[in-house]
């Protein structure tokens, strides 16, 4: 898998962000799912790469080849996930019903005033986990993730709830690691994706599905630099209005000895593959990654002018600013 999808645009156009979400509002919920049919054609018709890679992930995931329906039901989840958002940013979350498993292992947290790093992947909805925030979590919760130039959908949504970008820690920012270990330090989660390599970085290959496959070794790099609780987490959307979310510890911390550096982080990034499969298996069709993660070619040849450590803190020239006064000294 190689980091091209952060040049790839979000697709879409404004005018018609702005024009189903007028007819959501003023006219109904229903009328806007409606419009979903039409809009997961057109982007099946016209998304190649994004169907290439959905018709191959299909194709392991299901065992069989990938129909033309299987297709259209995985575009059409995820274009069902991206109009939730759109309610969540209006204040029509209220109704959605939220299945919660293992809410007391961040209790547990909570009570023991002690942050943690949130492990997830692009299988579901990060904003339904979000909306658990808002609802039950009395500490903040934040985001670490790739914030590219704003597609018509994201910028849309970050006027009408600028709550959400105040609550994002862009990656490769300056002070962004720093941001993390503050908010961890302070009792707070800090959700992030690792599943896509943001920026060139170290990749590992791992089995996946059946085949190797390339995933980013900066998130467990970060997350033993943190010495935090560590959890994995997913909210899958089972249907209209309903979401399944589920926490499960990974680690508490992470270790990873220096003299068997490498070892212990891909048995951390296969633990993390093998958790993702699991889930893939059980609800196939709500991985939107429409990535192809199996061409370790491209996922594993160097790039230019590459980050080996895009989520380990590094060295500031103010010393106040040093990330091993949070902790992170790697």
């Amino acid at each position: 898998m190689s980091i091209a999808w952060t040049r790839r645009p979000e697709r879409g156009s404004a005018a018609l962000v702005a024009l189903m979400a007028w007819l959501t509002l003023r006219l109904g919920e229903g009328l806007g799912r409606a419009l979903l049919v039409p809009i997961t054609l057109y982007f099946l018709a016209t998304g190649g790469p994004a169907r290439a890679a959905s018709r191959a992930y299909l194709a392991r995931v299901l065992g069989r080849e990938a129909r033309l329906a299987d297709l259209f039901r995985h575009v059409h989840a995820f274009a069902a996930v991206q109009f939730d958002r759109l309610l969540f940013a209006t204040g029509r979350a209220g109704h959605f019903r939220l299945d919660c498993e293992g809410v007391e292992h961040l209790q547990r947290l909570v009570d023991e005033g002690r942050g943690a790093l949130l492990l997830g992947a692009h299988l579901g909805s990060f904003e339904a986990l979000r909306l658990l925030a808002t609802r039950a979590c009395p500490v903040p919760v934040k985001a670490l993730m790739h914030r590219p130039p704003p597609g018509p959908l994201t910028a849309w949504l970050a006027r009408r709830d600028p709550a959400f970008a105040a609550a994002v820690i862009e990656i490769g920012r300056p002070g962004s690691m720093l941001a993390v270990a503050e908010t961890i330090a302070a009792g707070g989660f800090v959700g992030v994706l690792a599943d896509r390599a943001p920026r060139p970085e170290r990749m590992v290959r791992v089995t996946f599905l059946g085949a190797p496959a390339a995933f980013p070794a900066g998130p467990m790099a970060l997350a033993a630099a943190l010495a935090a609780p560590v959890l994995l987490c997913r909210a899958v959307r089972l249907g209209r209005g309903h979401y399944a979310l589920r926490f499960e510890p990974f680690a508490d911390p992470l270790v990873l000895p220096r003299a068997e550096r490498d070892a212990a982080l891909a048995g951390a990034v296969a633990r993390y593959a093998a958790w993702l499969e699991a889930a893939c298996r059980a609800h196939p069709f709500s991985w939107f990654n429409f990535f192809d993660v199996w061409d370790n070619d491209a996922a594993t040849a160097p790039p230019a002018a590459p980050d080996p450590h895009p989520y380990e803190p590094r060295l500031g020239a103010d010393p106040a600013r040093d990330p091993r006064r949070a902790g992170l000294d790697a």
